[in-house]
């Protein structure tokens, strides 16, 4: 995973609150497209950028393969499902659906 630690240790008070902007608008995006039960809707695309966007502030560099590989790591290890999964069972399914459409990646 191209993970920096550097930027979390050199990360802004700024920055730090933008991330967590970011993920809060995320999951808000993501809860309102898992209603719908729609990976392809526009809503769910948007929580998918979302993602990409949260993820380039850890990243030091972004891939769609990555993207759909950690994805694919929220549903198979358990706490990040419990993490997803915590206000509406399904969820990081759901999100690992829709960051495969937004990257063009298969399951």
């Amino acid at each position: 995973m191209n993970w920096s630690n550097e930027k979390l240790k050199n990360m802004t008070q700024e920055e730090y609150e933008e991330v967590t902007r970011l993920e809060k608008k995320m999951l808000d995006s993501l809860a309102e497209a898992l209603k719908d039960g729609d990976p392809a809707s526009d809503t769910a695309q948007r929580a998918a950028d979302l993602h990409k966007q949260w993820l380039t502030y850890y990243w030091k560099e972004y891939s769609k393969e990555a993207h759909a590989g950690l994805a694919q790591m929220y549903v198979d290890d358990e706490r990040f499902k419990a993490y997803y999964d915590k206000q509406q069972p399904g969820t990081a399914e759901f999100l690992r659906d829709a960051v495969y459409i937004y990257t063009g990646q298969k399951k």
